[in-house]
């Protein structure tokens, strides 16, 4: 539980830059259902960001049997660290390297989904460009100064900003108005987008893995209360008929 508050407390400062709404998110229509989409995202995930983000609070064993991976195919292929299929999803690097590296520890992105928003990560990571003045060379609309690389440049391709002149508390300000690709990546701009929501549906699910139980449970809840007040109300005729 202490590592839970820890956690939630350490990406408390997402949630500042979640509800600003200095910029236009896109809609992540991701789908928890769509078992092919979260293991291509588990798949993203484990292959690009877990080298510096871990879901601590989610074991490999638990992802697999939701996602619909076996855990055979998930210990050949999705574990990277020699972990073992039981372990949680903790990445090797120490936050003293991580912070000397990118100046602060990576947050750990196990209940970044709920924190942040599914909308939010979505238009983050389409929303990197070049910007030659910062450490990794690149900025970021959504987050502006953002320390971290764009780990996924290379199958976007290089993002080049657009530029426009606005008027913000009366000066003269340069915004960026569109990202585009040099479409020298692995992907195409389509190809891209597609991947990053499979990417958020992953992030979605580890947020609340029982989402789904939940809301099934909840159909059969509100079922038995649809049933209970017909009873309840039948039952109160019963005895009040006599009364009258």
């Amino acid at each position: 539980m202490k590592r839970i508050i820890f956690a939630v407390l350490t990406l408390l400062p997402a949630l500042v830059f979640a509800n600003t709404g200095a910029v236009q998110l896109d809609k992540a229509n991701y789908d928890l259902n769509d078992k092919a989409s979260l293991q291509r995202g588990a798949t993203t995930f484990m292959n690009y960001c877990f080298g510096c983000h871990s879901t601590q609070y989610q074991r490999y064993n638990r992802v697999a049997a939701d996602i619909g991976i076996p855990e055979d195919l998930m210990a050949a292929n999705l574990i990277v660290n020699g972990a073992k299929i039981g372990d949680l999803m903790e990445n090797s690097v120490s936050e003293q390297d991580a912070a000397k590296w990118f100046g602060a520890p990576p947050p750990d992105l196990t209940l970044v989904a709920r924190v942040r928003g599914a909308d939010w990560i979505y238009t983050y990571l389409r929303s990197f460009y070049v910007d030659e003045t910062r450490p990794f060379g690149v900025n970021n609309v959504v987050f502006p100064s953002v320390g971290m690389p764009h780990v996924l440049e290379p199958l976007q391709g290089t993002p080049r900003a657009e530029f426009a002149t606005h008027m913000v508390d009366g000066v003269e300000t340069q915004l960026v108005v569109s990202v585009k690709s040099d479409g020298n990546g692995e992907m195409n701009n389509e190809e891209y987008d597609q991947m990053v929501l499979d990417l958020v549906n992953f992030l979605v699910y580890s947020a609340e893995p029982v989402q789904q139980e939940r809301e099934r449970m909840g159909f059969w809840v509100l079922g038995f209360i649809v049933i209970f007040f017909i009873f309840t109300v039948l039952l109160k005729k019963e005895f009040w008929r006599d009364v009258h």
